[in-house]
């Protein structure tokens, strides 16, 4: 319990983990809510085709006459499933091969991390349009094309870190008592590795809604009528877009930059906090 506290209270004095905590949550809020946030539908057409912002549509409307504040905040939806999902997905691939990589060792080890290596070979983002092209740009087969193709990291990590402890007195210890792999696994060696696991799926996170925004930037991700950050920015592949229609682009690009800021600070913060040299 103590060291919990301590841990809490490392974080709490991280400010720009604070800052992206209270960010990370209003982003979180506004999707959540954004049928009470607007009026409008993302689907709903109106009577201005390309309107600048103004007290009827606040940050105006994109080039089929749609509000741009409403296809922002229910795109906000679509970028936060894409980075959660993408990280439970991968999580849960790393975490079982890394686990059976540093835990069994000898052959098992071997064969799952030359396969961890040959996974990291091929270049990521060129895979994963090739598997989204054959699946469809779905947001479903977006979460599953970046899951499986960004486990290599996290398995790593789990596998150095079972390495590290799994030769300690207590492990030893345990298997002189005569538990059982499962139990030595689940309850004496994934609680203790917890922290590394947790800061990179925090990162994980961010990543996760670059890449869902590139890809529909590029045509290969969420396709329209369904908004999301990514294809916004599509409308914005004109000239006179980017020098006189600011709107159709600068919101979703900033919505973005201070996502994954925030994130990233949150994560910054948690090693920080989880770090075992700064125990107080």
């Amino acid at each position: 319990m103590d060291n919990s506290n301590s841990v809490w209270r490392r974080f709490l004095r991280h400010k720009p983990a604070m800052i992206g905590s209270i960010v990370f949550a209003l982003i979180v809020l506004s999707a959540i809510f954004a049928p009470l946030l607007t009026p409008y539908s993302p689907y709903e057409l109106s009577q201005s085709f390309e309107a600048a912002p103004s007290s009827e549509h606040i940050l105006g409307t994109d080039l089929v006459s749609r509000d741009v504040f409403t296809r922002l905040l229910y795109g906000s939806r679509v970028s936060l499933l894409v980075g959660v999902g993408t990280v439970i997905v991968y999580v849960i691939i790393g975490g079982i091969l890394g686990t059976l990589a540093g835990y069994f060792g000898g052959w098992v080890d071997s064969l799952i991390m030359r396969f961890t290596d040959i996974i990291m070979s091929f270049p990521f983002f060129i895979v994963i349009l090739v598997m989204v092209s054959i699946l469809g740009p779905a947001m479903s087969n977006i979460i599953f094309a970046l899951g499986v193709l960004g486990w290599p990291p996290i398995a790593r990590i789990i596998r150095g870190s079972i390495l590290t402890i799994k030769n300690q007195d207590y492990i030893k210890a345990g298997r002189v008592l005569g538990y059982s792999d499962l139990r030595l696994i689940f309850k004496h060696i994934l609680p203790n590795i917890m922290a590394p696991i947790l800061v990179n799926a925090t990162f994980g996170v961010s990543n996760a809604i670059i890449a869902e925004s590139s890809l529909s930037f590029l045509g290969m991700g969420v396709q329209p009528p369904r908004s999301s950050w990514g294809n916004i920015l599509t409308d914005a592949q004109s000239m006179t877009i980017l020098a006189h229609e600011p709107w159709l682009w600068v919101p979703a690009g900033l919505m973005i930059v201070i996502t994954v800021l925030s994130v990233n600070f949150i994560g910054d913060g948690l090693r920080d906090a989880l770090d075992p040299k700064k125990i107080q």
